[in-house]
């Protein structure tokens, strides 16, 4: 299959898991796996920022091995690539076990991962999160690429932000219920 006919076929996909699909974490899977195979790279891992916006939360992520993903938090402030991120940047590493602004690098090195490409989740202009694509040897991201990556990121936090709202609604829709309920009790 052609790239750009992959890159079609992902965003295609993605985009079916988030207008069908009201669980969030179904659809993140989705997006992980269908990044991961258009990009043929070894995993994509998605992370949500914290209440206290201080920790990035695994949350979703594919082609990596669960002592990866469960390896520690990551700090922001710890974290020069996450916060590069989260300031609006995409941000590309050649060799995550020798560039500073990796937190985990041991942890990576027995992963296999070396390169990496780090994109911002934006919701209504609040980050919210990272996306994260993983090479288990040295690669550049071209252009194409970013551009495909860029459009998956922007789809994840439409997704994310979509599953945020139904959840308020639900809330508020069954706190109202039970409100009207005892009133007709009493």
């Amino acid at each position: 299959m052609q790239r750009y006919e992959r890159y079609y076929r992902s965003l295609f996909a993605v985009a079916l898991a988030i207008n069908s699909s009201l669980d969030f974490k179904e659809v993140l899977l989705t997006v992980t796996l269908k990044a991961t195979e258009a990009l043929e790279v070894k995993g994509c891992s998605l992370r949500l920022l914290d209440r206290t916006e201080k920790q990035l939360l695994p949350s979703a992520s594919y082609g990596l091995s669960q002592k990866y993903m469960r390896k520690g938090s990551v700090e922001v402030e710890k974290s020069g690539v996450d916060r590069e991120a989260l300031a609006g940047n995409s941000v590309y590493i050649a060799d995550v076990t020798t560039d500073e602004r990796f937190q985990y690098k041991e942890q990576a090195r027995e992963e296999g991962i070396v390169s990496l490409l780090v994109l911002p989740l934006k919701a209504q202009k609040h980050n919210i999160g990272v996306l994260r694509f993983y090479s288990e040897r040295p690669r550049e991201f071209d252009a194409d690429e970013q551009e495909f990556a860029r459009s998956v990121a922007a789809l994840s936090a439409v997704a994310l932000d979509n599953a945020r709202l139904y959840q308020t609604l639900k809330r508020d829709y069954e706190t109202q219920t039970s409100f009207e309920y005892r009133i007709f009790e009493d």
